[in-house]
């Protein structure tokens, strides 16, 4: 019984042979390599080198050398599935075993990726020589893509044809399609998965064909702009980088490795004299793709919306620095240009932007700091309390400390009462400030209203009226927000006392229920104005407002059908009431 051989090689190509032999070696970076002293053999000099491009180790000292596998059969004393098994554990990876040995699994491996290699060279010279592929030179001319670019990233075409490559290739029809080249239609008919598109060949690390990632040409009626190989026995996304194969050289280099959206943000960059760019292919950034960066560079630039990732990857990023001893950093690019644009027109900026990065929670930081407002001791206390709420993201207290002295000098608060908001690492701080509030609670009926009519404005628009609002800031940024439709126009119209309203409502991280809140306020508003009208004698609405009590009393009741008529009624009630004091009648 035999381990699988795809077991093997995602072992080999996701654990990194640095982190596993620091695990019983001190190892020092020099240059390209990491060398410290024998553990074969005694010296008092290193002599001991590690090559993580390569996943290789040797000592010149006593001769020993080899592979991850073979490291680990020294050090532990194991044979090679034994080596296997240990370091399978220790990444928490399951292994499969075959009890029909390595040699078929390999055999199939190697059918899929001739496959994939003929199909790359038959659609690249489809996109060479086909006359029928004028357009797509064209498009690519226009992209700056021209002929030298694209023999060196291997551009293809996939004509605009049933079943011409499954044809053409000659290979069966169960490695086609276990390699998604072709499928089998509903005439039981192979047919060509990529029709009438530019081809980007996705490699491995080692330059084994993969995947394709194709367009369409502008002014094409299919609505899927972009066609990507599904995940296959040779292609797994979480642990494929485009790219990787051509900039692994350069990134060991310079110990540096950009991660960017898209391949021809990837081109782009070589196009600058940057050709250490690698795109994930439709994923997020996973821990497999670091590991595998993590070969090649210990020093990431992100090359994307890194604000968007940040939201929710942030923690995760701050892991993989600390376990896998990366930099995760942001290139400094332009507002509103991606890099394949930027390699066109101004390819000095491009290289630039990777010259002098920002750190990820810097660059976080700024985004913060430099989008809101501070006109009044408010708005500086909300830009405090969420940009420390990012600060405090990071697991390191030192970092956190000398981030909170940036925020206080932004902000004109002192530092010493931000430094220890760092030091306790709180997620939501709360910033205090002697400054002029609404007498209302923020947190009541009214403010939660607002807060759902930002941030889901079709769930409680329909139910609220400005009658509803008793807050003076609070009634202010519901006309503010009614009157200009979205939460950019109010925040420009709105008086300072219901801006702060309407910025706290944007942040706040409320578990609410449109119906129940909607109720709620509309009960208040009743209340307020039966006690209002207790002190008026006023025969002819007696009977209305009896009609409105028992309206309020329907409110709660169980039966939902009746509570939104009461409610339905009591807002009109509300209306006609506020109609009649504006004009004098009541």
């Amino acid at each position: 019984m035999g381990i699988a051989d795809d077991d093997i090689e995602k072992i080999r190509s996701t654990v990194s042979i640095v982190d596993t032999i620091q695990q019983y070696v001190s190892l020092k970076k020099t240059g390209r390599n990491w060398v410290g002293l024998c553990p074969f053999h005694a010296e008092k000099s290193p002599s001991f080198n590690v090559t993580e491009e390569r996943g290789r180790y040797k000592c010149f000292g006593c001769d020993k050398g080899g592979d991850i596998f073979t490291f680990i059969q020294e050090i532990e004393h194991t044979d090679f599935p034994g080596s296997i098994e240990h370091l399978a554990a220790k990444a928490g990876i399951t292994l499969n075993y075959t009890s029909t040995g390595q040699s078929k699994e390999r055999a199939r491996r190697k059918h899929l990726t001739e496959a994939m290699n003929d199909a790359v060279e038959w659609y690249h010279e489809r996109l060479l020589n086909d006359p029928g592929a004028r357009a797509a030179r064209d498009y690519l001319r226009q992209r700056g893509l021209h002929g030298d670019i694209a023999r060196q990233f291997k551009l293809g075409w996939a004509p605009d044809d049933w079943d011409l490559l499954s044809r053409d290739l000659g290979r069966p029809a169960d490695v086609l399609q276990d390699v998604g080249l072709s499928f089998r239609n509903r005439r039981n008919r192979m047919q060509d998965a990529f029709r009438a598109r530019v081809m980007f060949p996705i490699f491995s690390e080692s330059g084994e064909a993969l995947a394709f990632g194709g367009r369409i040409l502008p002014g094409s009626d299919d609505p899927a702009k972009y066609k990507n190989s599904s995940e296959t026995p040779i292609y797994m996304k979480s642990k494929t980088l485009y790219g990787l194969n051509w900039a692994k050289q350069n990134a060991a280099k310079v110990d540096q490795i950009v991660v960017c959206e898209g391949y021809t943000d990837v081109i782009g960059f070589h196009q600058a004299g940057v050709p250490r760019a690698v795109a994930t292919c439709g994923t997020a950034l996973t821990e497999e793709h670091v590991r595998l960066l993590k070969r090649y560079a210990t020093r990431v630039v992100l090359s994307f919306d890194a604000d968007a990732a940040g939201q929710g990857a942030a923690e995760r990023f701050y892991e993989w620095e600390e376990k896998h001893q990366v930099e995760v950093s942001v290139a400094r690019l332009p507002q509103g240009k991606d890099p394949g644009d930027l390699a066109r027109s101004n390819p000095e900026a491009l290289a630039a932007a990777i010259d002098d990065p920002l750190e990820f929670l810097g660059f976080r930081l700024q985004r913060v700091l430099g989008t809101r407002r501070l006109d009044s001791p408010e708005q500086k206390a909300r830009m405090a309390e969420e940009a420390m709420a990012v600060v405090n993201e990071h697991p390191n207290a030192n970092v956190r400390k000398l981030y909170a002295g940036e925020v206080a000098a932004k902000v004109g608060l002192p530092i010493g009462d931000l430094v220890r908001l760092a030091e306790r690492g709180v997620r939501r701080p709360s910033i205090e400030v002697k400054a002029k509030r609404s007498s209302a609670p923020m947190e009541n009926a009214e403010f939660a209203a607002l807060v759902l009519l930002v941030q889901e404005w079709d769930s409680i628009a329909e139910w609220l009226i400005e009658a509803l609002f008793d807050d003076d800031a609070n009634r202010m940024a519901f006309v503010a927000l009614a009157e200009g439709g979205d939460l950019n126009a109010a925040l420009d119209t709105a008086p300072p006392d219901a801006r702060d309203v309407l910025e706290r409502a944007a942040l706040a991280d409320l578990d609410l229920d449109a119906t129940v809140e909607a109720r709620s306020l509309i009960g208040a508003a009743t209340k307020r104005e039966l006690r209002h009208r207790t002190s008026m004698i006023d025969p002819a609405s007696l009977e209305e407002d009896r009609a409105a009590k028992l309206d309020l009393m329907a409110l709660d009741e169980s039966d939902p059908v009746r509570a939104l008529a009461a409610a339905e009624s009591l807002l009109g009630w509300l209306h006609r009431r506020t109609e009649e004091r504006s004009s004098g009648d009541a």
